[in-house]
C-alpha cells in the first residue's frame, strides 16, 4: 500500500490519473444518489459503482484481475470521494447540477479515458482498442449509475459526453503511435478531453439524432 501511495504522489501518470478519477466519479455518481434521495448505503453504492464499473470492465477487456479486487487504496479513495458529496450536500442545494460537481465529472472522464488508454496502450490493442477502452473505461461507471438510479443511461441519448472520450482516447492513440510529442500522450488526451466537455457544457451541445437528420429534408 505504502508503494500505492508512493505513485500516486510522486508521478506514475496511471496512478495519478486513476486516483483523480475514482475520487471525482464516486463524487459525481454519490451527488446523483443524493439528488434522488437515496439513503447513505444507497449513496455509497451508487457512488462506486460510477467509480469502479468502467475500470473493472477495462481489467475485464485485458484479461487481468479488477484493480478494485485487489487494491485497498481504490477502494478507500471511493470512499473518499463519497464522504466528500455526502459532507458538501450540506452547503449545495442542488448537487447533482452544481458546478463543482460538472467539474468534477469532466476532470473524472478525462482521467479514466486516460488511465483506459494506458492501459490499453500497454495491452497493445490497435488503435479502436485504445479509443474503445479509454471510452469504456471513462463512460462505464456512469451508465451503470444510471441503470441503479432508474434512468436510461444518458450518455445513449443526450449531451456531448462520450464523445469527449472518443476524442481523448484518439489523440492519446496518435501521439503514441506517431511518437508526435515525447511523453506527452497522457496530457494532451486528459486537456483535449476536458476542454471538449466544458465547451459542451458550456454551450450546451449534443450530437444529432435520426429525427434532427430527417428535418434537414423538409
Amino acid at each position: 500500500m505504502e508503494q500505492e501511495l508512493y505513485n500516486v504522489l510522486f508521478g506514475d501518470p496511471f496512478a495519478v490519473m486513476n486516483t483523480i478519477g475514482l475520487i471525482a466519479f464516486a463524487f459525481v455518481g454519490s451527488s446523483k444518489a443524493i439528488r434522488e434521495e437515496f439513503d447513505l448505503l444507497g449513496i455509497t453504492i451508487v457512488g462506486l459503482a460510477m467509480a469502479f464499473a468502467g475500470g473493472a470492465t477495462r481489467d475485464i477487456l485485458v484479461t487481468r484481475v479488477p484493480l478494485a479486487l485487489q487494491s485497498p487504496t481504490e477502494i478507500s479513495l471511493g470512499l473518499l470521494g463519497v464522504g466528500l458529496a455526502i459532507a458538501l450536500n450540506v452547503f449545495l442545494t442542488d448537487p447533482e447540477t452544481h458546478p463543482l460537481t460538472l467539474f468534477a465529472d469532466a476532470i473524472g472522464l478525462a482521467a479514466f479515458t486516460t488511465t483506459g488508454a494506458i492501459v490499453a496502450s500497454a495491452a497493445g490493442m490497435s488503435a479502436f482498442g485504445v479509443v474503445a477502452i479509454g471510452t469504456i473505461n471513462a463512460v462505464g461507471g456512469g451508465a451503470l449509475a444510471d441503470i441503479l438510479l432508474n434512468r436510461s443511461p444518458f450518455i445513449l441519448f443526450e449531451d456531448f459526453y462520450a464523445s469527449c472520450a472518443v476524442l481523448g482516447g484518439s489523440a492519446y492513440w496518435m501521439v503514441e503511435a506517431f511518437e508526435l510529442v515525447g511523453g506527452m500522450a497522457a496530457v494532451l488526451c486528459v486537456v483535449l478531453t476536458v476542454v471538449a466537455r466544458l465547451i459542451a457544457i458550456s454551450y450546451n451541445l449534443t450530437l444529432p439524432t435520426a429525427q434532427n437528420l430527417g428535418q434537414l429534408r423538409n
